[in-house]
């Protein structure tokens, strides 16, 4: 069937042509379905996407020390760091004048706080020659590599200067390396000495913990969402309830009630003693350490365990267990063999739910965590809100997403992502 016939082709009502007009309309038909998403797609733009890569890019840009310091750079690039000499008198002038035009501009400060994440003392060393050198003048006091010195004796160690040149280029690796327990020396990525060797420590406390709550949700979790799933509407929807009444508690308020709980004095521990289990001077620890945290989070995140399994068993039909024991099957075979397979797509939904979130949690391990039960979340948020040092929490957020989404692989290639149902 073509659109034309032995008069020409075939036109629409309007006299157009039949393929044009079913074109034109085929457009405005995407176009109002793209008008009707459009502001969904704005608002992952603007508070998904647009924050990732803005992540991405603060984790390598390393601008500061090339704009603040631009004759400084261009002059150390001849200058042999590993040399164990001094650098000449232009850098030192180049110095100078950039300083005191970082001074005027009040960045002299910010570019101190920057080195300072790579070498303790570089902050205070260009506060304290700020005020110095801003009495200098370029054009008439030079010499100044020894006036420098006059003014802080750094400026004549060779590692002040090794560490400015290093950490000039606008791109660097060295958050992602300062995540990782190294650092960029101009012999190349070295390992940061053993007392600063915490953060490959603390992701794989993280990544550990986290399997474990999402372990203890699903031994928990499971038996009350099966409960639920065979037990009458009226009565499953009121203890429905029960599993929902977290949500509608603050998470502050949630996690300072395990903080009393879990104390040496608190209401767990006089129970237990009260019950003759515990003696009354070897009371369980349980606050300020991992246990805290495991316990503390695994009751925060247990609803999200529930409802996935809840709605998966829903779907499960009694005939089938049934029909097995019908034909011989034990109750824990028929339970092992037919109900637990078809319940599985509800446990990995429910998987991923809790283990993305535990993944992530800082406000929980920060009130009953302590030192030993933090989470790689809670160095993350220090660094954006006390030491401002954005660059190495952007380097940990992004290994953190590279890590997840591993797993996410991983748990498709394994399992199937497409056996994970919510119902």
């Amino acid at each position: 069937m073509t659109d034309t016939t032995s008069d020409g082709p075939m036109l629409a009502a309007d006299g157009t042509p039949l393929k044009k007009s079913l074109a034109r309309a085929l457009r405005l038909q995407k176009m109002r379905a793209l008008m009707l998403i459009a502001p969904l797609l704005i608002f992952v733009l603007v508070s998904f996407i647009i924050p990732i890569v803005s992540m991405l890019m603060r984790s390598v840009e390393n601008d500061i020390v090339v704009e603040t310091l631009p004759l400084t750079v261009a002059e150390l690039q001849s200058w042999d760091a590993d040399s164990g000499e001094l650098p000449d008198e232009p850098v030192y002038a180049a110095f100078v004048g950039d300083m005191v035009v970082a001074i005027d501009a009040k960045r002299h400060t910010r570019l101190g706080t920057r080195l300072n994440y790579e070498q303790t003392g570089m902050s205070s060393l260009f506060r304290k020659s700020g005020r110095k050198i801003k009495r200098m003048d370029p054009a008439a006091d030079a010499p100044f590599k020894d006036k420098l010195i006059d003014v802080d004796k750094k400026w004549g160690d060779v590692e002040t200067w090794r560490v400015i040149k290093t950490h000039s280029p606008r791109v660097t690796n060295g958050y992602f390396l300062n995540a990782v327990d190294m650092r960029r020396t101009p012999e190349g990525a070295q390992s940061q000495p053993e007392d600063k060797r915490i953060l490959v420590k603390l992701f794989v406390r993280t990544l550990i913990m986290s399997l474990i709550i999402t372990g203890s949700c699903i031994l928990l979790g499971y038996p009350v969402a099966w409960i639920l799933a065979n037990l009458p509407m009226r009565t499953a929807n009121i203890l429905m309830i029960l599993v929902l009444l977290p949500f509608w508690t603050s998470l502050l308020v949630r996690t300072s009630a395990w903080k009393v709980m879990l104390q040496q004095q608190g209401v767990i521990n006089e129970f237990l003693v009260w019950l003759g289990m515990v003696a009354d001077d070897s009371r369980l620890v349980m606050i300020n350490n991992q246990t805290g945290t495991i316990i503390a989070m695994t009751h925060i995140l247990l609803p999200f365990m529930i409802l996935p399994m809840y709605s998966v068993m829903q779907t499960i039909q009694p005939t089938y267990l049934r029909a097995a024991k019908s034909m011989g099957a034990t109750n824990w075979t028929a339970f092992w063999r037919v109900y637990f397979p078809l319940s599985i797509p509800g446990i990995g939904a429910g998987s991923i739910l809790v283990f993305i979130l535990a993944i992530g949690y800082y406000i929980t391990p920060e009130i009953v965590g302590g030192t030993k039960g933090v989470f790689i979340s809670n160095r993350i948020a220090y660094h954006i809100s006390s030491s401002l040092n954005w660059g190495l929490a952007a380097a940990l957020g992004t290994i953190l997403l590279v890590v997840v989404l591993i797993l996410y692989w991983a748990y498709d290639k394994i399992v199937g992502i497409d056996n994970v149902k919510l119902g």
